[in-house]
């Protein structure tokens, strides 16, 4: 089996290339993995092919495509807050690159399964008092209307008869390692490191305020269910082809709490709070979510605030 992953550098990439290397797809081993991105990682498995460049050079994707896979991960993009302040470049990156990949994968004698990871971004600021699969959509940045329109664009092409798969909307994954920069959720991950290696950190938000968590380790595996799952006529997607990822329904408090019981009562005391309107608002007001359709295709959260940390950690259960 080939595979491809785009954006197989970044912090959910490398945690995918990693598990298809050592487990395979639906119970087949791989025998060919692409990894595109500006900087893949260095692999020395032999079925390994990284591919560097920016997605949206049409001969970098030539050139990942050149063997053609039967099933593609398309995570590459430009992240939220990186894509306000450079709107062509979110625009290139974010959607017509994702037009042009959907394009060249086109194959309507042997449809290629494709997995597109879209956002919670979609939802946009205001939300109800619960979401689910069927909560309409309202971006508030342009990252989540260029994800909303990939979702679209992915749904005609299944519709089409070229190509299989489907979109899963993201919750907030943790703990991006480093300072997470171009992206306004990069708290939610240092709040783990920073906690573990007893420093301090200031919140922009609330303590109170609630977010959707997933570990990277259950996101890559949710992304291989969705590419393992069944998706026929009959399937519980149905012509909209996405489906809102399983997540832990946390407040700040809950994770701190959660990362005291791990590290030593004393590192609650390291958190601070200074709220930023936009950054609370984006971040920190999410209602309860309800997640039925990926379920049916397998997919999980990490169980619990407790399971969270020690996935993060690389824990076993």
């Amino acid at each position: 089996m080939k595979v491809l992953v785009t954006g197989a550098g970044g912090f959910i990439g490398e945690a995918l290339v990693a598990q298809l290397l050592a487990e395979g797809l639906g119970g087949q081993p791989l025998t060919q993995l692409t990894g595109l991105d500006l900087r893949p990682p260095a692999c020395a498995d032999p079925r390994w092919r990284g591919v560097s460049g920016n997605i949206a050079d049409p001969a970098v994707l030539s050139e990942a495509l050149r063997e053609p896979p039967e099933v593609v991960f398309h995570l590459a993009s430009l992240p939220g807050g990186a894509a306000e302040a450079q709107p062509l470049l979110g625009r290139q990156i974010n959607l017509d690159a994702t037009v042009a990949l959907l394009e060249a994968l086109h194959r309507p004698e042997a449809p290629p399964r494709v997995v597109y990871a879209s956002s919670v971004a979609v939802y946009g600021e205001r939300l109800p008092e619960r979401v689910d699969d069927h909560t309409p959509t309202a971006p508030g940045l342009s990252y989540g209307a260029h994800k909303l329109m990939g979702e679209i664009l992915l749904a005609d092409a299944v519709r089409r008869g070229g190509l299989q798969g489907c979109s899963l909307r993201l919750p907030g994954v943790v703990a991006r390692p480093g300072e997470g920069a171009g992206l306004m959720s990069a708290f939610m991950s240092q709040l783990f490191w920073r906690l573990r290696d007893g420093e301090a950190i200031e919140l922009p938000v609330r303590i109170e305020g609630s977010a959707w968590w997933i570990s990277v380790q259950r996101c890559a595996r949710n992304l291989r269910a969705a590419a393992e799952a069944d998706l026929g006529p009959a399937d519980p997607l149905g012509s909209r082809r996405v489906a809102l990822m399983p997540a832990l329904w946390l407040s700040m408090q809950a994770v701190v709490d959660a990362l005291a019981r791990r590290f030593g009562p004393e590192r609650a005391a390291l958190v601070s709070c200074r709220p930023q309107e936009k950054v609370d608002r984006l971040f920190a007001q999410y209602p309860p979510l309800a997640t039925p359709l990926a379920e049916a295709l397998g997919l999980r959260h990490d169980g619990s605030a407790d399971g969270l940390v020690r996935a993060v950690l690389g824990e076993s259960p």
